[in-house]
């Protein structure tokens, strides 16, 4: 996955990272007291977030570890093809916003939030501030997640 980031001030930071947002799904049981994960997109998903968020993440974050913490989420996914006429253009009825079945809010949410537990702070529940969203990527963008941290002083 390609990953990119926009600079800020080192108690706040963005970064991107590319493809299909997947949410954390419901575990399932194996047998034996073992659970799994049942999506099998979320892990290589919270990789891909963990692996961006350690390779971006600015230098002495971890000086904030025990911070509390903001997240700003904005997950970006591709209409799908029954949205575009043949020409390519946008039809009218096409939906403004993401309500299709493409992942719960609150799920995708909880993907980011477990993928960034032990990378940018010690557990989620330092997490007191959280704003999540879902639409549609323009004519310019790809599928991905824009992920905003913050500690708060």
């Amino acid at each position: 996955m390609q990953q990119s980031t926009t600079p800020t001030p080192s108690s706040s930071f963005t970064f991107t990272v590319l493809g299909k947002p997947a949410p954390q799904g419901s575990k399932r049981h194996v047998g034996r007291g073992v659970m799994v994960e049942a999506s099998k997109r979320c892990k290589p998903w919270r990789q891909d977030v963990r692996h961006t968020a350690l390779d971006l993440r600015p230098e002495g974050w971890y000086a904030n570890m025990d911070a509390a913490i903001s997240i700003s989420v904005v997950f970006v996914f591709a209409r799908p093809k029954n949205h575009f006429r043949t020409n390519g253009q946008l039809k009218p009825s096409a939906p403004t916003y993401c309500t299709a079945r493409i992942g719960d809010v609150d799920k995708l949410a909880r993907s980011i939030l477990d993928s960034l537990a032990g990378v940018l702070f010690a557990a989620d529940e330092q997490v007191i501030n959280l704003i999540a969203q879902k639409r549609y990527a323009n004519d310019r963008e790809q599928p991905c997640a824009i992920i905003t941290v913050s500690a708060v002083s």
